[in-house]
C-alpha cells in the first residue's frame, strides 16, 4: 500500500479492535505505534518518524534488506511449491545449515515456525526414547501450540495458564542473580553444581518412578525469562545427567541462534566445544521475518522417527522460496560480518552499561553477550527487589525518544536488548546517552 493510501491510524486501530482477536496484544498499548516501513535497524511510522529498533530479533540482518527482497522476488517468479518435489534450494540450504553445527547433528526437518520446530522436537524425543516425561527450565517459553504451552512455565504459570501437566518437571532456571541459588551465597562453580543437581534429582525421581525421561529442553540463553546467561558447564553437566538416564537434550535456539552471541553461531556453543545437544530447534531470525524454521538432529534419532512408518509432511516447510531466503540470510551474516559486529557492539554496550551501573543504583545487574543483553532493574541492590514499574516507565520514555525497547522476566523488570544484527556503535552510543538521561530523571525524582 502506498503511503498516500494509508488508513488514518485511528481507523487502523478501530479495525484491529473489531476484527482481530483480543488476545493478540500490541506493543505500547496506551499509544500503539503504526509502523509502515523499516530499513536496517530503523522502523518508520505513518508520519515518517524514525525509531531505533532494539526489539526485533526476527529481522536478523535488518529491515528491508535488499538482498532478501531480490532473492524472494526472483524465486517467486520461478517456482514455489511443497517439498515433496526434488528442488536444489532445499538440499543446498540443508547442506550449508548443517555445516554450521557440530557432528553428529546432520539431519534436517524444515517447518514454518519455532513453535512447529519445538513441537516436532518433542515428537522426535518421545519416539526415540519411548518415554513421555519432559524436563523444562522455570520461566522458559517454547511456543504457542498446545504441546508447548504445556512445557512453558512462562505461559502455564501465569494469567490464563492451567499449571503444568504431571509429565512436566520444572528445574529452577540458573539465574545466578535472583534465582533459587545466587552469587550472594555461592561461587560460580558451586552455582553450576547446585543448579545441575536439580536436574539430576528430577532424572533420578523419574527413574525411581519407572517413568524415564524423554528429554530436557532449554533455551541456550533464556530470553523471556529475563535474558539469562547460563553459568559455565551448566549444559555440559545437565546434558550428561539426562543422557545417562536415556533421555535426549534439546537446545532451543529460536531466539538466540544464527550468530546473535557473536563469537559462535549457536548459543549452546558458549558452554564449550564439546557441548552438543541431540536436537536443535531454530526459527525467528532464520528467514529475517519470512516464515521458516527447522529441527536438526542426529541420524540415529531421525532413523527412530522414520522407523515408525508414519510419514512426516509439512506443506510449506522447506519450500523453494523459504530455502532461498534462508540461504540468503546465511550469506548476509558472513558477507556483512554481522557476528563480528555483534562482538564489537555488544562489548561496547556492556562496558558503557557498567559505567551507568556505577552511577545509578536502579541498575542491579547487567548480563549478556553479543547482541543479547539484559539490564535487571531493582529498587534496592541489597534486597534485589525488582523495579517493575520503573522498567515500564523507562520503556515508555524511550519510545518518546524514538527508541523501541521491551522488558521481560518473571517480574517484567529486565530491559531486553535484542536488535537487528546491523545495530552499530553509533546506535549504541545514542542508546547509552538516552538511557543515561532517563536514569538521571528517575534518580532526581527519587532523591
Amino acid at each position: 500500500m502506498d503511503v498516500n493510501e494509508l488508513l488514518p491510524k485511528s481507523e487502523t486501530l478501530r479495525l484491529r479492535e473489531k476484527l482481530i482477536g483480543p488476545s493478540c496484544k500490541l506493543f505500547f498499548r496506551a499509544d500503539p505505534l503504526k509502523i509502515v516501513s523499516g530499513k536496517g535497524q530503523y522502523m518508520f511510522n505513518e508520519k515518517g518518524e524514525k525509531y531505533l529498533d532494539c526489539i526485533n530479533n526476527v529481522t536478523h540482518v535488518g529491515h528491508g534488506h535488499p538482498k532478501i527482497a531480490d532473492v524472494a522476488s526472483r524465486q517467486l517468479r520461478v517456482l514455489n511449491t511443497n517439498s515433496r518435489f526434488l528442488n536444489d534450494n532445499l538440499v543446498v540450504y540443508a547442506e550449508k545449515l548443517t555445516s554450521l553445527l557440530p557432528p553428529p547433528l546432520s539431519v534436517c526437518f524444515f517447518v514454518n515456525s519455532g513453535s512447529e520446530a519445538n513441537d516436532l522436537a518433542l515428537r522426535l524425543a518421545r519416539t526415540h526414547t519411548k518415554a513421555k516425561d519432559v524436563i523444562v527450565m522455570d520461566h522458559g517459553y517454547h511456543g504457542h501450540v498446545i504441546s508447548l504451552i504445556d512445557i512453558s512455565p512462562y505461559k502455564f504459570n501465569h494469567k490464563g495458564g492451567e499449571g503444568k501437566p504431571d509429565w512436566v518437571h520444572i528445574a529452577p532456571v540458573p539465574d545466578i542473580y535472583r534465582g533459587k541459588y545466587t552469587d550472594k551465597d555461592y561461587s560460580m562453580e558451586e552455582l553450576t553444581d547446585l543448579y545441575t543437581d536439580e536436574i539430576k534429582k528430577i532424572v533420578d525421581e523419574n527413574v525411581a518412578n519407572g517413568k524415564g525421561t524423554s528429554c530436557f529442553i532449554a533455551e541456550s540463553l533464556q530470553s523471556c525469562g529475563g535474558q539469562i546467561i547460563l553459568p559455565p558447564n551448566y549444559l555440559r553437566k545437565a546434558y550428561k545427567y539426562v543422557r545417562d538416564a536415556g533421555g535426549v537434550c534439546i537446545a532451543d535456539e529460536v531466539q538466540v541462534g544464527f550468530g546473535r552471541v557473536g563469537t559462535h553461531w549457536w548459543g549452546f556453543q558458549l558452554q564449550g566445544d564439546d557441548v552438543c545437544p541431540d536436537i536443535v530447534t531454530m526459527g525467528k531470525p532464520m528467514g529475517n521475518g519470512f516464515p521458516i524454521a527447522a529441527v536438526i538432529t542426529t541420524k540415529e534419532i531421525a532413523d527412530s522417527f522414520g522407523a515408525t512408518g508414519m510419514e512426516y509432511f509439512n506443506t510449506y516447510g522447506g519450500n523453494p522460496l523459504s530455502c532461498a531466503i534462508g540461504n540468503a540470510v546465511l550469506d548476509i551474516i558472513v558477507e556483512e560480518k554481522l557476528m563480528e559486529n555483534a562482538v564489537v557492539v555488544g562489548a561496547s554496550l556492556l562496558k558503557s552499561l557498567a559505567v551507568l551501573k556505577e552511577k545509578y543504583h536502579i541498575i542491579g545487574d547487567i548480563r549478556g553477550v553479543g547482541m543479547f543483553i539484559g539490564i535487571d532493574l531493582v529498587k534496592d541492590r541489597e534486597s534485589r527487589e525488582p523495579a517493575t514499574s520503573e522498567a515500564q516507565h523507562i520503556i515508555s520514555r524511550m519510545k518518546e525518544e524514538y527508541i523501541l525497547f521491551s522488558a521481560d522476566g518473571p517480574h517484567r523488570n529486565v530491559l531486553k536488548f535484542k536488535p537487528p544484527m546491523v545495530f552499530s556503535l553509533q546506535d549504541a552510543d545514542h542508546l547509552i546517552t538516552i538511557l543515561d538521561t532517563i536514569f538521571q530523571e528517575i534518580e532526581s525524582v527519587n532523591v
